[in-house]
């Protein structure tokens, strides 16, 4: 037993130190571990002083990741140990070992990073049912709880940022989402669009080269007040989209000008006022009717241009 019980420690918590497996109790449904922490004191969490005067100890039971589809549970007797320091407002503590339990957890840290990190992959309902499959039953609320626990990442200053708004609320309340273009990664959102929080954004991150951005001003303005040594440029999409716009400006402004260049459509001959019969091949509008005789014009003028050597399909169009 003596051999036994440091491979069930070397097993069960390789990377964690100053603990000993007393005992494992194996059942069809969960592994009971029972364990105890080795050291002979602790440092208080609150002034950090070290202490050996134990006051009590209890019993522990942090859900731990699951074993061959198994829960784990872990049967931890923690002790309580008095603060030496008087100054300290705390009386007495309770030991903690880094890497397995935290305070007030009921998880082991391992369980909760691997539960965090189902979450940060498949959000709430999809992560419950995954994190059931794998053997540690949890809800969606406390998947999300785990994630939203979470620190926030640590996020290197952009070379490269894009600036653009967002809707809260469409047409009413707008704000500002920032992103970094190299990466293609949100990096923050502004409760507004006004040209100051940008540029107090912009002032805090002096790494930042280029402002990728559209045309509105009190961008504009923000990019050039918080970081005036960076050059400002328009992102793809709106170069696009304002093209396009101008283009069906043009387009809609000359619409007379490009009916000279199609071929008169010949006039159809009128027809005597008759009820078509009913069939397959009968028209819906009848004959005189505007809707028809525009359609039946613009038909007649596709092919005429077809006739004439023109294509149906759009040119590639190099400019020059």
């Amino acid at each position: 037993m003596e051999e036994v019980e440091p491979r069930l420690k070397e097993l069960l918590f390789p990377s964690i130190a100053d603990i000993a497996v007393l005992s494992v109790d194996v059942n069809i449904e969960i592994v009971r571990v029972e364990a105890q922490c080795t050291t002979v004191g602790a440092a208080c969490p609150g002034c950090g002083a070290w202490s050996t005067g134990v006051h009590s100890s209890y019993l522990r039971f942090p859900a731990d990741a699951p074993s061959a589809g198994r829960r784990v549970v872990l049967q931890l007797r923690v002790r309580r140990f008095r603060c030496r320091n008087t100054m300290c407002a705390r009386r007495t503590f309770v030991e903690q070992i880094p890497g397995l339990t935290g305070r007030y957890g009921q998880r082991t840290e391992r369980l909760r990073s691997t539960l965090a990190a189902v979450g940060l992959a498949l959000a709430g309902r999809a992560g419950a049912r995954l994190a059931s499959v794998l053997g540690a039953s949890v809800s969606r609320s406390t998947v999300l709880r785990l994630v939203d626990a979470l620190p926030e990442p640590e996020v290197p200053t952009p070379r490269v940022v894009g600036v653009d708004e967002y809707a809260t609320q469409k047409g009413r309340h707008y704000g500002t989402v920032l992103v970094d273009v190299e990466t293609r990664r949100p990096i923050d959102l502004l409760p507004d669009r006004e040209a100051s929080s940008l540029a107090a954004w912009l002032g805090q991150r002096p790494g930042v080269e280029i402002v990728c951005r559209d045309r509105a001003p009190f961008f504009a303005e923000g990019a050039a007040a918080g970081a005036p040594q960076a050059v400002q440029v328009a992102d793809l999409w709106h170069l696009w989209h304002n093209l396009s716009e101008a283009a069906e400006r043009s387009v809609a402004q000359h619409r007379r000008c490009l009916r000279v260049l199609t071929p008169a459509a010949s006039q159809p001959e009128p027809e005597p006022e008759t009820v078509p019969a009913p069939g397959p091949s009968a028209s819906p509008w009848p004959t005189g009717h505007r809707f028809a005789d525009r359609t039946r014009a613009r038909h007649a003028a596709v092919h005429a241009l077809l006739e004439a050597g023109h294509s149906c399909a759009p040119s590639s169009g190099s400019s020059g």
